[in-house]
């Protein structure tokens, strides 16, 4: 299990045993982070995302219509820290849509939701949706909403579940879900028009985020799996790796480090430093929306400064 599967693991069963006892005398609280009863409450559909990418995709394609509640929504969050609250718990147990990432990024909400006891919710899991599986001897990247298909195919199916809790309004998500994805294939254009420019080029990463995307353009990922797979499962990076790391920017071998700030130390900060020393431009990721951005404006934000950065 790697770092991120047990500290959200560990969160979610400590807020599962807080919840039960909370439950106890048989009363429930109405405050559920802002969700509501589907059909009741504020008379909106409920829906909870895992992290505020996922919500906002769900607001875009809900509207007015539904009340969105995403678990993870801080820009200064690790998603790989999650702590669980009662709180959140409650919003689950009210929730007629749920979307999650899947892949071993969230596995707290199929905890949270069984502990909810919420069995009428429908589940939209985007790794599931994306169709992508692990190569032989690799694991899945679980960073699905980089890649914009994916994405257009969630925005679907969130779609067609609020049009199932909420049939009045189903041609509004509908109508919703296809605006936004004509953005969305902006976004693929402008992939595109990179890629006729910088395919082939390398650039390295402290760990896989911004991967999906980083493909679409046809740049090539040079950095050695074992730094960026030591960073995301926590561990430390061995000493000749982190070497073989830093001199992908003295050797000139990339044009690009995008950086994840939401997971730094001392090993990532001394690939930082490299690049920086040797003029080798840097992208910053993140792994949520910062704040006041919303989904198609962020992934402009983030291709417009890997295009700043190989020009």
């Amino acid at each position: 299990m790697n770092r991120r599967a047990f500290l959200l693991t560990s969160a979610a069963t400590a807020v599962a045993t807080t919840l039960a006892a909370c439950s106890s005398g048989g009363g429930t609280s109405s405050d559920a982070g802002g969700a509501s009863d589907a059909g009741g409450g504020s008379g909106k559909t409920a829906l909870v995302a895992s992290t505020n990418v996922w919500g906002s995709i769900a607001t875009s394609v809900g509207g007015d219509h539904v009340e969105v509640t995403s678990l993870i929504s801080s820009p200064d969050a690790d998603p790989h820290e999650y702590e669980a609250s009662t709180r959140n718990q409650l919003a689950l147990s009210k929730a007629a849509v749920v979307v999650e990432n899947g892949g071993g990024y969230d596995d707290f909400m199929e905890r949270m939701l069984s502990s909810a006891k919420n069995t009428s919710a429908t589940v939209i899991n985007a790794v599931d949706v994306s169709g992508f599986t692990a190569a032989a001897g690799a694991e899945l990247n679980e960073h699905v909403w980089y890649d914009f298909p994916t994405v257009k195919k969630v925005a679907e199916q969130i779609a067609a579940a609020l049009g199932k809790a909420d049939a009045a309004h189903a041609q509004d998500f509908t109508a919703n879900a296809t605006a936004l994805n004509a953005k969305i294939d902006e976004l693929i254009a402008q992939e595109a028009t990179l890629k006729g420019a910088d395919a082939g080029k390398g650039v390295a990463i402290t760990e896989p985020v911004p991967l999906y995307m980083l493909e679409a353009i046809g740049l090539v990922n040079k950095t050695p799996e074992a730094f960026s797979e030591a960073i995301e499962e926590g561990n430390d990076v061995p000493a000749d790796v982190l070497a073989e790391t830093t001199a992908l920017f003295s050797d000139k071998a990339v044009a690009l480090l995008a950086y994840n700030e939401q997971t730094t130390g001392p090993q990532t900060e001394a690939v930082l430093k490299a690049a920086k020393d040797n003029g080798i431009p840097v992208v910053g990721v993140t792994e949520t929306l910062p704040e006041g951005e919303d989904y198609v404006g962020w992934m402009t934000a983030n291709l417009t400064a890997i295009g700043d950065a190989l020009s």
